[in-house]
């Protein structure tokens, strides 16, 4: 039975050095789901790849084409262009498989937003050093995958495309418009690692993502004085690497994790948390020097506070409400697609 969905990959490739092995994943997909590519890539690939994907699949260019975020506004673009109230967004390294797509499609029965867990398959070094920080996450927030299922009647304004860190702009959006949001800690979906060379050129990009969340800022950025003032004590140090490499090993275990991550992978913890006590300073500069490099252009905001975008929504409902309708505070807000005046249960 074909799912009642939609697939919407953002694309903007600068060579092809992927492209059998997507469009392998992609004629395995479009039996399952209809798939649509929103494709930012430049004429000669763009060309290529129309004349290379499945026939099924829909292959367009963005319609979103203002901002900074070349995901944002291709994941915008799907949207507008989607055929169906729910979609799955997911990047070109992520490999859903039939059974993730329903598990991740049946959660979205009460939920406006939900995130499952990404596992990097195959796993070079530099994907288990990735992994420690996904590990992290688990233990503290949740990780950030690059796939989601998401209900469009969420975001009936879409979600700003100047942020860098779009996975969590996108999340807050729907928050602040009333909407439920879930991870899903035991759905775990397979995802590529990026080659070496695109390792590297990510740690401070990264990094710069915590801007948008302070505690943690402020937490990474007095690992490395920390750490310089407790040089001559080699035995504080060897129990702070300890504690990180357990911190990870409580994400490792969370949620059936342990049967998904090999066991080795909190070991790794200490080494992630030593590039992090560097890059975050690194970020911590750039943003006072006009923002990281991106695709090109120099990127200032991390994300938007979630009281920004509270006040914002709240804003636009009392101006489409009638007189005397009470919206000061978030619990007045209606659900997303009461927006639009539509039905908003799956």
């Amino acid at each position: 039975m074909r799912l009642d969905a939609e697939y919407i990959l953002p694309l903007r490739w600068t060579d092809d050095t992927g492209l059998d092995e997507l469009t392998a994943y992609l004629t395995r997909l479009e039996r399952w789901i209809d798939v649509t590519v929103v494709d930012g890539s430049d004429a000669a690939l763009f060309a290529a790849h129309a004349r290379t994907f499945p026939a099924g699949v829909r292959h367009l260019p963005p319609s979103v084409v203002e901002g900074v975020n070349g995901k944002a506004r291709g994941v915008l673009s799907g949207l507008r262009a989607s055929r169906h109230e729910i979609v799955v967004t997911a990047d070109d390294d992520v490999r859903h498989d039939r059974a993730t797509l329903r598990a991740l499609l049946y959660e979205m029965r009460d939920a406006d937003l939900v995130a499952p867990q990404n596992v990097f398959e195959p796993r070079p070094w530099h994907a288990r050093w990735d992994t420690a920080r996904s590990l992290v996450n688990r233990a503290t927030t949740g990780d950030y995958p690059g796939t989601y299922a998401l209900r469009c009647s969420a975001l009936p304004r879409g979600y700003g495309v100047d942020a860098l860190f779009e996975n969590l702009e996108m999340e807050r959006t729907v928050r602040a418009g009333g909407g439920r949001v879930r991870h899903c800690h035991d759905l775990y979906v397979v995802r590529r690692p990026p080659s070496a060379r695109r390792f590297w050129s990510q740690r401070v990009r990264q990094a710069y993502d915590s801007l948008a969340q302070p505690r943690r800022l402020a937490l990474e950025l007095a690992v490395a004085p920390t750490a310089f003032a407790l040089r001559r004590h080699p035995g504080i140090l060897c129990l702070a690497a300890t504690i990180a490499v357990g911190a990870a090993e409580v994400g490792r275990r969370r949620a059936r994790g342990g049967a998904v991550f090999a066991r080795t992978a909190a070991l790794w913890a200490p080494l992630w948390a030593a590039e992090r006590a560097v890059t975050s300073w690194i970020a911590l500069a750039m943003r006072a020097t006009g923002g990281v490099p991106y695709a090109g252009r120099r990127v200032l905001r991390a994300a938007t506070p979630l009281r920004v975008l509270r006040r914002r929504s709240v804003d636009h409902i009392r101006a489409q409400q009638p007189a005397g309708v009470d919206t000061t505070t978030p619990c007045a807000l209606p659900r997303p697609g009461e927006l639009q005046g539509e039905a908003t249960d799956a």
